[in-house]
C-alpha cells in the first residue's frame, strides 16, 4: 500500500490535560511522519468550515463550540496505510468503547470530548490536511 496522508487534531480537552506531547510521541512511535504541525485556536468560522459536513446534525453547534473553546494541535501525518492505521491507534469515537491502549481510551472522557480528530478516508485525509496547511507547508 502507498503512503497516505491523514489529519490529527489534538482537541481542546487533550490540550487542557497537557497530553498533546504524549499523543504526538505515540504517533511517531507508530511510524507516522509529521509533515506539518501547529498549535492554534480555531475561530468559529474555521470550525464551522471544517465540520461543514455535519452542519445539519444536532451536535454541530456543540461540536463547534467545543472545538473553539481552547487551543488545538493540528498535525498532518503520513505513512503507509495512514488512515486505517491512525484510526486503529486512536480507537472508537466513544472512549468507553475504545480498545485498551488506544489514544481515546487513554485520554478521552466521552463521545464529545474524545481527545483527537481523525480523518475517515484517504480522500478526506488529503482534503483535511489541505484545510489547515498550504501545500508548501507540507514537508
Amino acid at each position: 500500500m502507498a503512503n497516505q496522508r491523514t489529519l490529527c487534531i489534538v482537541k481542546p480537552d487533550a490540550v487542557e490535560k497537557r497530553v498533546q506531547g504524549h499523543i504526538l510521541q505515540r504517533l511517531l512511535d507508530e511510524g507516522f511522519r509529521v509533515l506539518a504541525l501547529k498549535q492554534t485556536r480555531l475561530t468559529r468560522d474555521a470550525a464551522e468550515g471544517f465540520y461543514a459536513v455535519h452542519r445539519e446534525r444536532p451536535f454541530f453547534d456543540e461540536l463547534c463550540t467545543f472545538m473553539t473553546r481552547g487551543p488545538v494541535v493540528v498535525v498532518a501525518l503520513e505513512r503507509d496505510n495512514a488512515v486505517q492505521h491512525y484510526r486503529d491507534v486512536i480507537g472508537a469515537t466513544d472512549p468507553a468503547k475504545a480498545a485498551d491502549g488506544t489514544i481515546r481510551k487513554l485520554y478521552g472522557s466521552n463521545v464529545g470530548e474524545n481527545a483527537v480528530h481523525g480523518s475517515d478516508s484517504e480522500e478526506n485525509g488529503a482534503k483535511e490536511c489541505g484545510y489547515f496547511f498550504a501545500g508548501h507547508e507540507l514537508l
